[in-house]
């Protein structure tokens, strides 16, 4: 039986008052959409079977690089944090799966924990391995690396851990590893780049060699922080490599935050998909550099654009299965209402690609007419999908507004009661 965190006479309610808006704001957007030869049923069953992974570290307090100033109610543990991804995926109904990070997630009864999930509702994507940052009672230290160590030990170690994330993940029903490693340099000769790189391949074969045969591995890219001056995975030139490298079950993880500024993304992932390696996403949003921002809040046209190359995928091959996840550092925010609002932006971007007329863009590009296309596209983007967004969600048993029902429901003050108060502000971004 699903527990529920909030009361669904609520939603009931609360859609009940703003059903007939809805009603009358989807009729019209139909009408405007059939007459551009789109359904918008289609595009609305389309919208309504999408899902984003939400990471379980999301749903804390995030921080700065300087301090970390902690919210009312935080979760206390793994357990804390699924009750707390459930409130975002029943109101919102686009998260139905969460990724979980280890060693920080990881519990002595693991089938415990998935069922507490399945009660919730809420299924397992990706597992995360950590190796850039020393866990209590760990042997041998990662400062100066993990997978690329130079010592055989530590990086033996590395391997043994994300062995044991892949054991802990097949518990959970996961079927796949994302690893993304801290490994570089902070000065120009401390690390000889090409054989750090050759280290990581021969660390990372080892783990590819141990998954089961229906899972995959992510390769994450970061072109820098920790280290500065070079990473052993800096760009998804080296992401390429190394997926390719190591067989047909790797694939690259393209974060939105982890490039130099102003690189073309969607062009990152069109090269990505012409490898077939482009195994999913991380979303936010940045103004600087990897921000870790709530997804589309500062450039809501690049994810539009991003969406735009997976829906061409999408039609070019139906079997086309990118792991999208919510990765986001709320600095300020209530986490939950992040999380949510990052969830509407992104099924925002996938039903605005959805409504692009690729029969007129693909014409106006043979002809190479660029005002046109770019207005073609443009087009998808400006259009307001909310109503197909608010339908989606209502049609799956969610809020139509699900912030304001999330406020109505007192969630956040009654956490704040039963969960003690994290103290300080402690240094650190999670």
């Amino acid at each position: 039986m699903t527990e529920l965190p909030i009361d669904p006479d609520l939603i009931v309610r609360e859609n009940a008052a703003l059903a007939d808006a809805l009603d009358e704001d989807y009729e019209a957007l139909g009408r405007q959409l059939s007459r551009r030869g789109i359904d918008i049923e289609a595009v609305t069953a389309k919208i309504a079977g999408f899902g984003v992974a939400l990471p379980s570290w999301g749903v804390g307090t995030g921080g700065t690089r300087f301090a970390r100033f902690p919210g009312p109610g935080e979760p206390r543990d793994v357990f804390d944090k699924l009750s707390d991804c459930a409130v975002v995926q029943q109101l919102g109904r686009a998260t139905p799966t969460v990724s979980l990070h280890f060693p920080w997630d990881k519990v002595p009864d693991m089938a415990a924990l998935k069922a507490h999930g399945d009660a919730l509702g809420l299924g397992f994507d990706a597992v995360n391995s950590n190796t850039f940052q020393d866990s209590p009672g760990q042997a041998l230290s990662y400062k100066y690396g993990s997978l690329s160590h130079t010592d055989p030990a530590v990086r033996a170690q590395a391997v043994a851990h994300n062995i044991e994330c892949i054991e802990l993940g097949k518990v959970l029903g996961s079927t796949a590893l994302s690893i993304w490693i801290g490994d570089g340099s902070n000065f120009p000769g401390q690390s000889n780049l090409s054989k750090a790189f050759e280290r990581y391949l021969e660390s990372a074969s080892q783990i590819y060699a141990a998954l089961p045969d229906d899972w995959r591995v992510f390769v994450e890219h970061k072109m820098y922080e920790p280290a500065f001056y070079s990473t052993v995975i800096q760009d998804w030139g080296s992401s390429l490599i190394a997926a390719e490298s190591l067989g047909e079950k790797a694939f690259c993880l393209v974060d939105l935050g982890h490039h130099a500024p102003n690189v073309n993304i969607e062009m990152i992932v069109s090269r990505l998909l012409h490898r077939k390696k482009l195994g999913g996403f991380h979303f936010n949003d940045s103004k600087y550099g990897d921000d870790d921002l709530d997804a589309g809040s500062v450039d809501p046209f690049r994810l539009f654009l991003v969406f735009n190359e997976l829906v061409e995928a999408e039609l070019n091959d139906d079997t086309f299965r990118p792991a999208h996840m919510l990765d986001q550092s709320h600095n300020v925010t209530d986490p939950i209402e992040s999380l949510i609002g990052s969830a509407v932006e992104v099924t925002r971007a996938y039903a605005q690609a959805l409504i692009v007329d690729r029969g007129a863009l693909a014409e106006a590009q043979a002809r190479n007419d660029a005002f046109l296309a770019a207005q073609t596209l443009k087009r998808g983007f400006v259009t307001d999908v909310g109503p197909i967004l608010a339908a989606a969600r209502r049609r799956n048993g969610g809020a139509i507004d699900p912030v304001a029902v999330y406020r109505a429901s007192g969630y956040r003050p009654r956490k704040a009661n039963e969960r003690p108060a994290v103290s300080g502000g402690g240094g650190g971004i999670v």
